[in-house]
């Protein structure tokens, strides 16, 4: 979906990072896995982990962020480079999202939100915008299917309060069908315009 040949303006040294440890972290998950097998992984040093993140926890503060833009990225292209109808591009994001490939930022974000809402300092910053952030991308496509703006931000928080407690279902359970025919249920409700 991204543009190959529009690298973007150059990364920091620290996104760099970020963008390398998530790419590692997805492929290989978060058990058990030190601050030093991870920096020698991505090519760096724990020293320089340390430096950017303070602890391996701030570094997965920051893996989560960069999963999360990564992921709202994905849903505004797709928005904006389909013409399919709002429910078909919903289950389309859905089957990325709940893909086994994700589960493991999957359980990073919702272990992160849990020790944000404990109150744990280095979690707190994850917490800001953890719920807006994924409603102004869902708006356009809303309003266009003739909700009111007040209309398509309530839909919008549903709807993305819906997908993350099916998330948390399928972590928990991985009852991929019983996931599925929920999802089917609520896509059911969207307006189609």
């Amino acid at each position: 979906m991204s543009n190959p040949d529009d690298p973007g303006p150059p990364l920091s040294p620290k996104e760099r990072i970020v963008e390398r440890a998530t790419d590692h972290l997805t492929e290989r998950g978060l058990s058990d896995i030190s601050l030093r097998e991870l920096a020698s992984a991505i090519g760096t040093s724990h020293r320089m982990l340390n430096y950017h993140f303070g602890s391996r926890e701030g570094l997965f503060v920051e893996v989560a962020r960069a999963a999360e833009r990564r992921q709202q990225q994905a849903l505004t292209e797709l928005f904006d480079e389909s013409d399919g109808t709002l429910p078909d591009l919903v289950r389309q994001f859905w089957r990325h999202l709940r893909s086994p490939e994700l589960a493991p930022l999957e359980r990073l974000f919702f272990e992160l939100y849990g020790q944000g809402l404990q109150g744990r300092a280095y979690a707190q910053p994850f917490l800001a915008g953890v719920v807006d952030s994924w409603i102004e991308p869902a708006l356009p496509a809303l309003m266009a299917a003739g909700l009111s703006e007040a209309e398509a931000r309530a839909e919008a928080r549903l709807g993305l309060a819906v997908v993350r407690g099916l998330l948390l279902d399928l972590l928990a359970t991985g009852d991929e069908a019983g996931v599925d025919e929920a999802f089917e249920r609520h896509l059911a409700t969207i307006p189609t315009g």
